[in-house]
């Protein structure tokens, strides 16, 4: 009976899950998401934009066609209901769970950042084992994907994308070469 009590205790514990949702709908259904009282994060980035007769700065969603949600698996079909889901990134046959960690992260480097931009994993082949040893991405592990200049390309497999962001000139990464087995650091 305890194992029982255990299991629906679980299907009640909110956990962070990955939705995608119809091209340009993102802001939308995550309006509407909040309409029905339902935890939401849609990470906007500011960009400038260039019409024929002006400059103008929009908000632009992170991850194109992507959300994140905290439900349990009792809201899982509420949330599939919302007008623009098409539905939950799967991993393993499951849906895609991200850390609470991995979402204070995504918030800090949004309100840290200015130059954000993110691209397909498709794009890029795997590459060294990292972790930032100072500033916002401090204890921040991942694959590098290419440091070129200021710009470091961190792979975030749980959201099949890659993160490209500024950094500080002196903030410290270190580098862990798998094929060599050794560990090196580096300013970028």
């Amino acid at each position: 009976m305890n194992g029982t009590l255990l299991t629906k205790n679980e299907g009640l514990k909110k956990t962070w899950m990955v939705i995608y949702t119809r091209s340009k709908w993102e802001k939308k259904v995550d309006r509407l998401l909040k309409e029905k009282d339902i935890e939401c994060f849609c990470p906007l980035v500011k960009t400038s934009r260039k019409w024929a007769d002006r400059n103008t700065t929009v908000e632009m969603p992170l991850f194109s066609s992507y959300l994140f949600v905290r439900i349990n698996s009792l809201e899982q079909n509420k949330v599939r209901e919302t007008m623009g889901i098409i539905n939950f990134i799967y991993y393993c046959g499951k849906p895609a769970i991200v850390n609470d960690a991995d979402i204070e992260k995504i918030r800090q480097i949004v309100d840290t950042y200015k130059d954000i931009e993110t691209l397909s994993i498709r794009d890029f082949s795997p590459g060294d084992r990292i972790k930032i040893t100072q500033g916002a991405f401090i204890n921040c592990e991942g694959e590098i994907m290419e440091v070129k200049g200021k710009s470091v390309l961190i792979s975030i497999q749980q959201l099949d994308c890659v993160l490209i962001a500024k950094v500080s000139v002196n903030q410290n990464i270190i580098f862990a070469n798998s094929i060599a087995g050794s560990a090196l650091a580096a300013q970028a």
